[in-house]
């Protein structure tokens, strides 16, 4: 039962009711606008993927913080392996870019960082986590998380499950 309807059932209505609803708000709990663009000022690189043919390699460069060697790649216990060199796969490939399989949401945070979490809200035990800029949002409730993890608002009190990410440059592995 969720608390309007908790609220309607003892009996509140109209203004009585709405007063209830948003008098136990917070400001760090508004919803976030998911979709709204950040006005920024660098140079953002765009991919056309719906041009993109050949049967040559495709390689990305990342920090060496997240790349390691395709033989250690391999030998990672993966929860999930996403091949960076098909097209749909290319929302990777750009700052701000995410995409979500198998319950994970994995993203380019910032030039060449890949950060990774489940999909799985905390608040509530949805499917409903999208990265959002630099955080992790709940589009059910609002909630908000770090990209480590932890809770940026009440509805996000209880964290997110953050994985690890290491690429070679073509795969990403999330362990």
């Amino acid at each position: 039962m969720t608390r309007i309807e908790f609220l309607k059932s003892v009996g509140f209505k109209g203004p009585a009711l709405m007063a209830l609803l948003t008098s136990c708000v917070n400001q760090q709990d508004t919803v976030v606008d998911a979709l709204s663009i950040l006005a920024t000022t660098d140079t953002q690189v765009t991919i056309d993927t719906a041009n993109i043919s050949g049967t040559g390699a495709v390689s990305v460069k990342f920090p060496t913080k997240l790349a390691i060697t395709t033989d250690a790649l391999n030998k990672l216990s993966a929860k999930l392996k996403i091949d960076l060199t098909t097209t749909s796969n290319a929302a990777l490939l750009k700052v701000g870019g995410y995409l979500v399989k198998s319950g994970i949401v994995v993203a380019q945070s910032s030039s060449g960082v890949l950060v990774a979490a489940t999909q799985t809200c905390s608040h509530e035990p949805k499917k409903a986590i999208i990265f959002n800029k630099t955080e992790f949002y709940c589009t059910q409730h609002g909630a908000r998380f770090s990209l480590t993890g932890s809770g940026l608002n009440t509805y996000g009190k209880n964290g997110l499950t953050i994985y690890k990410v290491a690429t070679d440059g073509n795969t990403v592995v999330i362990y």
